[in-house]
């Protein structure tokens, strides 16, 4: 099945949670997003008009190079063998990677509208541009995948 990278970026954007951690990740939409793809649609069309009109570039491209620049190339994984587990590095498959790095996006965004007065298409489309920066001191998701290599480095 192939799904264009806007309408995954559009896809993520519909997550739910109350504030609590799920999966080890703090979700907290107050169910606004919930299965309305209309209105995660416009978040991202606003996004995207903030983009064009701060960097005279086209939206699109810019958040291919914000993939490209978010997407981890390891992980780690639990093996177990003879009772004892441990972690593994492993390299990572290109759909994996570009949606481990539509995750770190969109949960930046989420995380960073929650309880704020910016909305969410502004934080999203300030996220988008720092990842394609590649600046690891405002972009969230350049944070996690640095993380993520750093673990699997530790892990060899």
């Amino acid at each position: 099945m192939k799904v264009n990278v806007v309408e995954r970026l559009i896809n993520k954007l519909m997550r739910g949670g109350t504030g609590a951690k799920t999966s080890g990740k703090i979700i907290r939409t107050k169910g606004q997003l919930q299965g309305k793809k209309l209105k995660c649609m416009k978040v991202v069309e606003n996004a995207f008009d903030i983009i064009e009109k701060k960097t005279q570039k086209n939206p699109v491209q810019l958040l291919v190079k914000a993939l490209e620049n978010a997407a981890p190339r390891e992980d780690v994984t639990r093996v177990t063998h003879g009772g004892v587990s441990y972690q593994v590095a492993v390299d990572l498959s290109a759909p994996r990677r570009i949606d481990l790095a539509l995750r770190n996006i969109t949960l930046a965004a989420l995380m960073s509208s929650f309880n704020r007065s910016r909305s969410l298409h502004q934080i999203l489309a300030d996220e988008i541009m720092s990842t394609a920066e590649g600046d690891a001191t405002k972009s969230y998701a350049i944070k996690k995948r640095d993380e993520a290599e750093r673990m699997a480095r530790s892990a060899r």
